[in-house]
């Protein structure tokens, strides 16, 4: 059961988005941790709908950034330019001056563009020509690419995909959500109706009352033993750095503040292992070629691990 202003905002994304909702449960656990997500899936199955719809729901205001392979980092941040009647430098802001920001395909621009992006979002800040511009808050970047098309693309090196707290498969709908989509879309664009159901204020008390959520020690010991577990498996040669095992559990505070708990279970740390471990664990060539993935070793070490029990999870 979600809390009533979360269950308020997933109602409203899904007047148009169908058969998502754990993918925009998580969206919202990102954005209330303060972290970001990037959104990877084959073309077509809504990864750009979903951020509009997100920033709709959600009284922020949102920038959209279409990557391509020529932008410049000044394209993002802005740049200081001479006005003649002043005779002094003005600042024009770039699409980074945002609330939400939807950086789509963030795999076909250059890295020296990327890094500009990566960096605000791990400082929050950017620097135009020696002057620091702080970014709005809260900032919350939702990147997509996509995992098929890889000529023309610069994929993301792995210190840079460790900036995205989660990372996000969309998947395809069943049929009978696609039918659903269909009937929907038949007559009406439901997204020019959709109107916000929260206030900047609130997601900013949100993001201070995730800080709270009570986490045990028996629940962070579990944390950091299953990231450890990445490091000794013999199938990886990269496991989780202790910035995941943060990541971890900020996530899990975040999924728990939203399913209406003020402390963390186990069970969150179960739902979101996979999301925010995935990428960042790197397999061996062997494991590769033997058909392993990530998510699969991540699922192992969560059947095999000690769960904590009830009363060392209650424990203050």
């Amino acid at each position: 059961m979600y809390r009533p202003t979360v269950q308020s905002i997933i109602t409203a994304i899904e007047t148009v988005i169908v058969g998502k909702e754990e993918v925009i449960a998580k969206s919202l656990t990102a954005l209330l941790a303060g972290g970001h997500v990037l959104l990877e899936d084959v073309p077509g199955v809504g990864k750009t709908m979903l951020v509009r719809t997100f920033s709709r729901a959600i009284d922020l205001e949102f920038k959209r950034i279409q990557f391509t392979p020529d932008m410049l980092p000044s394209d993002l941040t802005g740049i200081s330019m001479y006005n003649q009647k002043t005779r002094e430098f003005e600042y024009r802001p770039g699409p980074l001056m945002g609330n939400i920001i939807l950086a789509d395909e963030i795999n076909r621009t250059s890295p020296k563009t990327q890094s500009a992006l990566l960096e605000a979002m791990a400082e929050r800040s950017v620097t135009v020509d020696g002057e620091l511009k702080v970014l709005p808050s809260p900032f919350f970047v939702m990147a997509t690419q996509n995992p098929i098309e890889h000529e023309g693309t610069y994929p993301l090196p792995e210190a840079q995909l460790d900036r995205f707290l989660l990372k996000i498969e969309m998947g395809y709908p069943t049929f009978n959500e696609e039918i659903a989509l269909l009937s929907r879309f038949e007559k009406d664009e439901p997204l020019e109706t959709l109107h916000s159901v929260i206030t900047k204020q609130e997601v900013e008390r949100m993001q201070r009352e995730v800080r709270d959520v009570h986490v045990s020690s028996a629940v962070k010991q579990y944390i950091v033993r299953l990231v450890h577990e990445s490091r000794k498996d013999p199938h990886t040669y990269l496991g989780g750095s202790p910035r995941s095992t943060l990541a971890l559990m900020k996530a899990s505070q975040a999924w728990a503040y939203i399913h209406n708990r003020d402390f963390v279970l186990p069970d969150d740390v179960k739902a979101l292992a996979t999301s925010v471990l995935g990428h960042r664990v790197l397999l061996t060539a062997e494991a590769r070629y033997k058909g392993k993935t990530s998510n699969q070793l991540i699922q192992d070490w969560l059947d095999t691990l000690p769960v904590p029990m009830d009363r060392e999870v209650n424990e203050v």
